[in-house]
This record gives C-alpha cells, sequence and structure tokens, in this order.
C-alpha cells in the first residue's frame, strides 16, 4: 500500500515538473498580451534560453550566472520584438512568427557545440523531507528554487494586475491604449516593459528544460512548449490561477503518454508523442465556442498597433 501511495506522489510530483516551463512562459505571455501586445515569439525565446542556460553553465560552471543569462537572452530576443511592434510599428504576428523562426535557427547554430555534454546537478530543497513523508513529500518537496517560483508566480501575477496600481496601468494600456495616453500614462514604455518582462520568463522556462528538468542540450527541445504556452492564456481568458490549472492539466497529458509508452500500451508512438499538442486543440476548439467569454476577457487592443500622434 506504502508503494502505492509513494508511486502516486511521485507521478503527481513529475506532472506539477513537467507543467513548470508552461506556468513560466504562459505568465509572461499574459502580462505582454494584457498591455495589448501579442507576441507569438514564445517558442523562440524558450529555445534561445535553454541553449543560453546550458552554454552559460557549461563555460562558467556556475548555475546562478546560467538562469541569469537564460533571462537575459530571452529579454534581449524580446526587445527586438519590442523595438520592431513598438517602434517600427510592424505588425505583431509577423514580427513573433520570425521571432519564433529565428530563435529556433540560432539555437541550434550554438547549440551544436553542446550536443551530448552532460548537464550538472541542479541543486534541491528540502530533500530529506521529500523522503521522510510518504505521499506529499515526493509532491512538495525535492523540487529546485525554479519550481517553487514557478508555482507561486500565478498568485503574485494575479495580485499584481487586480491589486496593484502599476497592474491596473497595464491593463489599462491593454483596454485602451488611447485613453490611458490621454490621461498621461506613457503606453510604449508601460508595453515594452511588459514584453521584457514576458522574454525574461520565456527564458527561465527555457533554461528549466535544459538545467533541471532535462539537464542537456537537445536541439529543439521546446518541442512546440511555446505554443501550448500561448494557447493556455487563451485557455485561462486571461487570467493568471487559470494557467496555472492548464498548466497542470498539459502536463499530466505529457506524462501521461510517457506512462502510456512506457507500459507497453498498444498506441502508435507517434500519437501519443502527438497527445498533449492534440488536446491543445481540442481545448482552444471548446473554449472558441464561448465567443461571449473571451470577448469579455480578451484586452481590447490586443494585437493592435498604437501610435500617438504628436
Amino acid at each position: 500500500m506504502n508503494i502505492d501511495i509513494n508511486f502516486i506522489g511521485i507521478l503527481i510530483g513529475a506532472i506539477m515538473a513537467s507543467s513548470v516551463p508552461l506556468i513560466l512562459a504562459a505568465s509572461g505571455e499574459l502580462i505582454t498580451e494584457r498591455s495589448g501586445v501579442l507576441n507569438l515569439g514564445v517558442e523562440g525565446m524558450m529555445i534561445i534560453g535553454a541553449i543560453s542556460g546550458f552554454a552559460l553553465m557549461v563555460i562558467t560552471d556556475n548555475l546562478f550566472l546560467a538562469i541569469i543569462g537564460s533571462m537575459l537572452s530571452g529579454l534581449l530576443l524580446s526587445f527586438i520584438f519590442g523595438f520592431l511592434t513598438q517602434s517600427l510599428l510592424t505588425n505583431h504576428v509577423a514580427s513573433g512568427l520570425a521571432l519564433t523562426i529565428f530563435g529556433i535557427g540560432l539555437s541550434a547554430m550554438i547549440g551544436k557545440d553542446f550536443v551530448g555534454i552532460p548537464g550538472k546537478e541542479f541543486p534541491l530543497l528540502f530533500v530529506n523531507l521529500k523522503e521522510a513523508i510518504p505521499l506529499f513529500g515526493p509532491i512538495f518537496f525535492g523540487h529546485s528554487v525554479v519550481f517553487y517560483f514557478a508555482f507561486l508566480l500565478p498568485f503574485g501575477t494575479n495580485y499584481f494586475l487586480k491589486k496593484t496600481k502599476i497592474g491596473l496601468i497595464v491593463r489599462a494600456v491593454g483596454d485602451s491604449p488611447v485613453s490611458a495616453a490621454n490621461q498621461g500614462i506613457n503606453v510604449l514604455l508601460v508595453r515594452y516593459c511588459c514584453i521584457l518582462y514576458g522574454g525574461a520568463m520565456c527564458g527561465l522556462g527555457g533554461a528549466y528544460l535544459s538545467l533541471i528538468y532535462t539537464p542537456q542540450w537537445i536541439e529543439n527541445m521546446t518541442a512546440g512548449r511555446g505554443w501550448i504556452a500561448l494557447a493556455l492564456v487563451v485557455f485561462a481568458t486571461w487570467s493568471p490561477l487559470k494557467v496555472l490549472v492548464g498548466a497542470i492539466i498539459f502536463g499530466g497529458i505529457t506524462i501521461l503518454q510517457l506512462h502510456m509508452q512506457a507500459m507497453g500500451i498498444r498506441i502508435p508512438v507517434q500519437f501519443l508523442s502527438a497527445l498533449p499538442y492534440i488536446m491543445t486543440i481540442v481545448v482552444l476548439v471548446i473554449i472558441s465556442r464561448d465567443s461571449r467569454k473571451i470577448k469579455l476577457n480578451t484586452p481590447t487592443s490586443l494585437g493592435q498597433i498604437f501610435y500617438k500622434e504628436k
């Protein structure tokens, strides 16, 4: 009986760990979209964060610098997107897609010299409690600091958007940038900050994959998680707490397909591998039927170019 309980705890812990990069990337993108900016470059920023973090870990042998570097790399890539869309007034969708293509290609070029190099063991917290407490031990203990940060982030984001003055400004800019500008709010500054924050969180999500979750560099190791994170924001109807729930659901689907393969269930491996993405499409189709709710929660100016006449 204890073995079954421990297995359940390990399984839930694995699901939560699998959801961490989705929580980080989706939470960052949610803030970006709340300001009215649609950045489809999440996948590109995540993969750049993954290779930057891993490369810095190998070169410096310092995990702290690796984490900071991955966030800065995502921030830098998002700054390029921000400059294109906010300063040069280019189309959000086209610029975001270009950012993803650029990020995937650049990561492959940088990462060719790091393939096959083993990662460094990342420090885990409360490891003793993980083994000492049945069921709950593997769920709540023995994880990295990034893991705990990720699960606190949606609550902090929710408080930020609803209870702080800056959060209200972000929402105002996303809903009506013209009105916000007329009230003396610097719309471009707010949007730039939100874009940069989103990029840093995407970079951190990528670093979690290459430094903690599977400590190694594999080309295209994000495997579409950036697109799932984008879908999660819509799935959550721009609510941070729903992002947390959605990320755990998709993390569960990912772990489920791995266990089904391990148990030898006679389902084509290709179908099992595609299962998380199939579920993404299914969920988006289901929620898109309630167009009234989506319109009610969608930032009014999402994806629209803002130009303040002088």
